[in-house]
Order: C-alpha cells, then sequence, then structure tokens
C-alpha cells in the first residue's frame, strides 16, 4: 500500500513538472530540477548473533519481531525544603528583652499534618560570646503550613555584656518525626 502511494505521488511529481513546461512545448524537466528519492522502509533482520563466555559464535534465526510501545508513569517526590533566608537585625538598649517574630516558607505544604519538624543548629545563642545565654529562638513544634508563622527570638539585653554589632549563623533543616 505504501509502495502504490509513493508511486502515485511520484506520478503527480512528474506531471507537475511536464505540465509547467508545457509552454516550452517540451514534455522533459529541464536538467537543474532533481526529483526526490523515496525514502524506504528499513528491513528489519532475520537473524541474531549471540556470544557467551567461551567465545562461541550463536546465530539465531528469528521467527518473529514486533515493535512495543510503552508508557511509564512516574511518581515524583519532591522533599519538603526552606526556600526563605531570614536576617535579623536587631537593636537592643542596655537591660531590654527584645523579641523579633519571624516567618518561615516552605517550598510546598506538608503531606502529613504533624509530621515535620524544624531543627535548629542553636536555639540557645549566647551571641557576644560572654559565657551567658542570651538569645533564644521559638518555634512550633510541627510544621503544618506552607508559611511557618509564630517564631519566634528572643534577646535579653541583661545577659549581654560586649557592647557592638555581634553576628551568628543559624541553621535551620527540616527533620521528620520518629516513630516508633
Amino acid at each position: 500500500m505504501k509502495k502504490i502511494i509513493a508511486l502515485i505521488c511520484f506520478s503527480i511529481t512528474l506531471g507537475k513538472l511536464s505540465y509547467s513546461n508545457d509552454q516550452n512545448t517540451t514534455t522533459e524537466a529541464p536538467p537543474s530540477v532533481s526529483i526526490p528519492m523515496i525514502p524506504m522502509i528499513p528491513a528489519t533482520p532475520t537473524t541474531d548473533t549471540t556470544v557467551d563466555e567461551q567465545e562461541n559464535v550463536t546465530e539465531w534465526e528469528l521467527e518473529k519481531i514486533s515493535t512495543f510501545h510503552l508508557e511509564t508513569k512516574v511518581n515524583v517526590i519532591v522533599p519538603l525544603e526552606i526556600i526563605t533566608d531570614v536576617e535579623i537585625k536587631a537593636l537592643v538598649v542596655d537591660d531590654a528583652k527584645v523579641t523579633v517574630p519571624f516567618e518561615l516558607e516552605m517550598n510546598k505544604a506538608p503531606d502529613k499534618k504533624d509530621f515535620y519538624k524544624l531543627n535548629y543548629s542553636e536555639t540557645e545563642i549566647d551571641i557576644d560570646s560572654d559565657g551567658a545565654i542570651d538569645t533564644k529562638i521559638y518555634s512550633p513544634t510541627y510544621i503544618n503550613q506552607k508559611v511557618v508563622k509564630d517564631n519566634y527570638l528572643v534577646i535579653d539585653g541583661a545577659n549581654i555584656s560586649k557592647e557592638g554589632v555581634h553576628k551568628k549563623r543559624v541553621y535551620i533543616t527540616v527533620e521528620l518525626k520518629e516513630e516508633i
């Protein structure tokens, strides 16, 4: 059937070439026109060759060759991650106690309630390195929303003995609830 269609297309192409040349009164195609080749369907192999561990060559005669079209579906699980960086700047005067609220945004809403936790590298911080804890971080126990609110940084000015600008980096990770 495909060969018949190809021959019909070929004859139509030749007919158009000869029709356009009627004005010249010749029925041959001009030398500058090239006729495209008809693509061939690749031949399927009838034999297959295999080699075993002892270098023995075996030739197999194939009885049937088939083409399979498979459909696959993949479930991609994206882990829950924190996508915001939090930078907190606070001015503490004398023995004042300063509370700074902050929010953390996740890449998606958690799929399970009361399953994911925030883990801070430090929750009690000695910001001025004098030996007394002067900064504490408070957060909800579990992550149940895409945006975690109710996070607080509390700075106790009474425990800060050194004046100046103090910097501290705290890393936050998401952990799974341990089930026994």
